[in-house]
């Protein structure tokens, strides 16, 4: 053994000072440096790694060596797992940030929205969260008081006013330092002294206890999403980020573009050592990465929510998948992958649609792009319009034959027999903007922007110069936090003025209207409402005593129950998709008999979810509460679609 630097024998009496720290070493063997020591020298260290949990230390003349069979830094003595791929995906426990768990973001409760409001004080409800509120919490109350007292300030104080000690103790308590509290209800009158938990740490203790979904998500109601403050929203463990190839770690590189990353592996400088090693995987990636960037995605990073991504390029990645797999003798179904896709960029979907052709594919491609639609090698045209009026093969051959067809409306518009009018004159401004100044979010280079305040303004550019980050996450989220008082959070941007001048702001996107059976047109415009209440009036309802409800499919009493006013019943089909029928009771109209009886201009309830909406833009011209509605739906293109139709 040997101890601070000296040898001795095991069978020696050692005596050692219990307050000094001493340094302690097994000594596994003594050899002297000769050919034949070659397996003893092997069976020592490995008797010294397993006694030293993997560490040796090799002693030589008077030079020390440490060796390890750990990822360790011999210095700090910080040591990691061995380098493998679920090392670097957040998807793993082996990658994934402890504290986020490789989500990035953590749900955290925010100031801003305990505080109702800093103007005023905290008996007129500065504080109005559930168990806080002074007016009707006398928790809360015992408490304010008797922090008012003990610390020497004024509940009618307005809370911005209040010293920032103050503030602060009464939002994260007082540091475990007793108050007396005294109390005077249901006949019991005393004191006690305890201390003050606060209004945060209560709600985050709650939160975490708490095995009721109300109480949660009233608390939720509180909280804000916030970058994790441990990875600081890059979702891998410390020991995965320090892995790097020319100071770069995973994150860093996913956070490129595509075309950067393609860039960055493509400029690799190896030994030939490396090369081989590395030979495979750097031309797989560079393969798939140059997939992405000939269907026009070179502009997105790696690290991108798919969440945020639009239709068109969610299909246009799944597409690049297609080709990396090298498929043959597959039909391959898209439906527009031109969306949202520049035009600079379409002339690379086109070639990418050829080479995945040319591969020995069939491609059946549904769209309304005109480059698209001069490179096919066939087209079929369906009409000639919408809805009932459509459902025809209006023309099929190629591009040119059908520029000559006369009975195609899309011939026509592109040849030009018909166009589109541009408007001569334009609206002016008057003089009223939205200034976002030094927006910096995603890749946004620091801009200002004015945006006309009553004029229809179009934002436009190449796919990934910044549209949606300028106006979906900075402007949007930004006008509705401060006109609506929404926790969405906005990107960079160093302010933006003009919010007083607007009145509330309404985002209109592609996300569904509804995802189940009883979500349609007619009660998403609210027209259901008044369609029910015009049923409600009728002479035979009167008599019968039904009131509006009654003809809600939502509703027991006038609903089929069989299928409890879905109109389809679902068949579990186990590992298959589960299957959905007509009701064999109402045959999918939803009710019963007794409500189906009810008519208004000779048509059922059931008859009226039923029709298009053209159809019942004629049938209610004298409703014009409800015609206005759906005439509007008209006007948009969808006269087509049915009132009931399922969301």
């Amino acid at each position: 053994m040997k101890v601070d630097g000296n040898i001795y024998d095991l069978d020696e009496d050692i005596t050692l000072d219990k307050n000094v720290k001493h340094t302690i070493y097994v000594v596994v063997d003594r050899l002297k440096i000769s050919s034949n020591i070659q397996q003893r020298l092997h069976e020592s260290l490995e008797t010294a790694i397993k006694i030293g949990n993997g560490y040796v230390i090799c002693e030589i003349g008077e030079e020390e060596k440490m060796f390890s069979t750990k990822y360790s830094c011999g210095n700090c003595e910080i040591s990691f797992e061995e380098v493998e791929p679920r090392m670097f995906s957040f998807n793993s426990p082996f990658g994934a940030c402890e504290d986020c768990s490789g989500i990035g973001f953590t749900q955290e409760i925010s100031e801003d929205l305990i505080v109702s409001n800093r103007n005023l004080s905290l008996n007129d409800g500065a504080i109005k969260v559930s168990g806080w509120n002074l007016d009707t919490s006398k928790f809360s109350e015992l408490y304010m008081k008797a922090l008012s007292k003990n610390y020497n300030f004024s509940l009618d104080t307005v809370f911005s006013e209040l010293p920032e000690k103050i503030q602060n103790m009464v939002l994260y308590g007082n540091g475990g330092e007793e108050i007396e509290l005294e109390y005077n209800a249901y006949r019991f009158t005393g004191s006690m002294r305890t201390a003050y938990e606060g209004v945060i740490p209560n709600l985050k203790r709650r939160y975490s206890e708490s095995s009721s979904d109300y109480i949660k998500k009233e608390i939720e109601k509180y909280m804000n999403t916030l970058p994790c403050s441990k990875c600081g929203g890059k979702r891998l463990k410390k020991s995965s980020l320090a892995v790097r190839i020319n100071e770069m770690n995973i994150y860093d590189f996913c956070m490129l573009s595509i075309e950067k990353a393609y860039e960055f592996i493509d400029s690799l400088v190896l030994t030939e050592t490396e090369k081989l090693i590395s030979y495979q995987l750097v031309k797989e990636v560079k393969a798939r990465l140059n997939f992405l960037k000939n269907v026009g995605l070179s502009y997105l990073n790696l690290m991108r929510n798919a969440g945020s991504l639009s239709g068109g390029e969610a299909q246009r990645i799944r597409l690049a998948t297609q080709i990396g797999s090298g498929l043959t003798g597959v039909l391959y179904i898209l439906d527009e992958p031109s969306i949202g896709l520049h035009q600079r960029d379409n002339d690379k979907l086109i070639q990418t649609l050829h080479n995945l052709r040319n591969q020995g594919n069939s491609l059946i491609v549904v769209e309304h792009d005109e480059n698209t639609m001069k490179e096919s090698d066939y087209i079929i045209d369906i009409g000639p319009g919408a809805g009932d009026k459509g459902g025809e093969v209006v023309f099929q051959g190629t591009y040119e034959e059908l520029l000559s067809d006369k009975n195609s409306l899309t011939g026509k518009y592109l040849s030009h027999e018909k166009s589109i009018p541009v408007p001569k004159n334009r609206r002016k401004s008057d003089g009223r903007f939205i200034k976002i100044k030094g927006a910096s979010h995603n890749n946004l280079k620091n801009i200002d922007v004015d945006i006309p305040i009553g004029l229809f303004t179009t934002v436009t550019g190449v796919s990934g110069s910044g549209k949606s980050s300028l106006i979906n996450e900075i402007l949007s989220p930004y006008l509705e936090k401060t006109l609506m008082r929404s926790k969405r959070h906005y990107g960079k941007v160093e302010s933006i003025e003009g919010a007083e001048i607007l009145d509330k702001v309404i985002t209109i996107d592609q996300s569904p209207i509804g995802r189940t059976p009883r979500s349609n047109p007619a009660t998403y415009t609210g027209v259901f409402t008044q369609i029910r209440d015009i049923f409600a009036a009728t002479i035979d309802s009167k008599q019968r005593g039904y009131k509006s409800g009654r003809f809600s499919f939502n509703v027991k009493g006038g609903r089929c129950e069989n299928c409890s006013g879905d109109g389809i019943l679902k068949i579990s089909m186990h590992f298959l998709p589960d299957v959905y029928v007509p009701c064999e009771v109402c045959n999918g109209k939803r009710y019963n008999k007794e409500t189906l009886s009810v008519k208004y201009k000779g048509k059922s309830i059931s008859e009226i979810l039923d029709m298009r909406v053209s159809e019942a833009v004629k049938f209610f011209e004298n409703v014009p509460s409800i015609q206005n509605k759906i005439k509007t739906l008209e006007e948009v293109g969808l006269g087509y679609i049915k009132l009931g139709q399922s969301a």
